[in-house]
């Protein structure tokens, strides 16, 4: 099966979600009076460096066949999604995203309930209505390649079950025509 003309599209990040990674992790620390002196080292420096490094390292790409991504620092994720399991991909954007410019791509996929956790999602992709759009517009040109490559397939099968049984109709020609040539010579 050939690849749906899609050219690897690699979607960019808003920087701005450093700021916005510093600040989430640096509430979740300080949630706790144990936390607070770490949410103090956290929003001194350390949040910072790890933000950088974090945005750094973020990659999606989406081809004909697969979406790809890769987030992490210490413990890095990467996952293939093929098109061809891909639900949904939910755009979710709150208060506090929208103060940083930011939204959030959740993908739901085959085979994925609704009520499990998910860490099939992406924050700070830029545009990410058109890189929705984009992942929505590939899956559905690979599925339009596959159906072309199952009629074409349906289409050769049908063909040759035709040609067989044109054969098996001349056979069976050949076979009268040789009853009628053997009761000629029997007459004469």
């Amino acid at each position: 099966m050939g690849n749906p003309t899609i050219h690897t599209i690699h979607a960019k990040f808003n920087p701005l979600i450093r700021p916005y990674l510093v600040m989430k992790i640096g509430l979740v620390i300080a949630s706790s009076i144990v936390g607070l002196p770490l949410a103090l080292i956290w929003f001194l420096g350390v949040g910072q460096w790890w933000a950088r490094h974090y945005f750094e390292k973020l990659e999606c790409h989406l081809d004909g066949q697969t979406l790809r991504y890769r987030k992490g620092i210490l413990v890095q994720v990467e996952k293939t999604i093929p098109l061809e399991n891909i639900q949904d991909v939910t755009f979710i954007e709150g208060p506090v995203l929208r103060h940083f410019q930011l939204s959030t791509l959740k993908f739901e996929t085959a085979g994925h309930s609704a009520g499990q956790a998910s860490d099939m999602h992406l924050t700070g992709i830029i545009d990410a209505h058109n890189f929705r759009n984009e992942i929505f517009a590939a899956r559905e040109a690979l599925r339009q390649a596959q159906r072309g490559h199952q009629t074409s397939e349906a289409s050769a099968a049908l063909s040759e079950a035709h040609a067989s049984a044109q054969i098996a109709a001349l056979q069976g020609i050949e076979f009268r025509l040789d009853e009628i040539i053997g009761l000629l010579k029997n007459r004469e």
